[in-house]
């Protein structure tokens, strides 16, 4: 696998992936040196910038996550939710075809190795809480604001 590292208003983003495609985003608590971008992982560090630059609503990447059947059906459903738009755990189960399995989903939904590219940060509580998300809420928060239709007002 090969690394690359990218400062993000949110901090370092780890970049993982090959040949077979992106594997993993990891946003970092801890500094690590941006050096050089392995070529597998130019166009995912470049869609990234247009991302934070407001510049990209959707990503075009190859992703190669691992992850069991069921992880891999949420992640897909995840992928469908819009830029600037939300669903609750409770409409994504339904979604799914099953909505006493909302555990099973947010347990899913938590095991996304690929931040941002799988939008994981759009889904929320069935009352408009931000509740669960891996990276800390405050950087949910700052995804759902940056993703507004309306930055000049804070969703929450």
């Amino acid at each position: 696998m090969e690394f690359a590292y990218l400062q993000t208003p949110m901090g370092i983003a780890e970049l993982e992936g090959d040949e077979n495609g992106l594997a993993a985003i990891r946003v970092l608590d801890e500094e690590k040196p941006i050096g050089i971008v392995p070529e597998v992982l130019e166009d995912a560090v470049y869609q990234f910038q247009e991302y934070f630059e407001g510049k990209r609503e959707n990503f075009d990447l190859k992703l190669n996550p691992s992850g069991t059947d069921f992880q891999k059906k949420v992640w897909q459903a995840l992928k469908e939710v819009p830029f600037g738009k939300t669903l609750s755990y409770m409409e994504l189960s339904k979604r799914l075809g099953d909505p006493k399995a909302i555990r099973a989903v947010a347990a899913a939904n938590g095991k996304n190795p690929l931040w941002i590219v799988i939008p994981c940060h759009r889904i929320i509580g069935s009352n408009g809480d931000l509740v669960g998300y891996a990276g800390g809420l405050h950087r949910k928060k700052w995804l759902l604001e940056h993703e507004s239709p309306s930055p000049q007002q804070s969703l929450f």
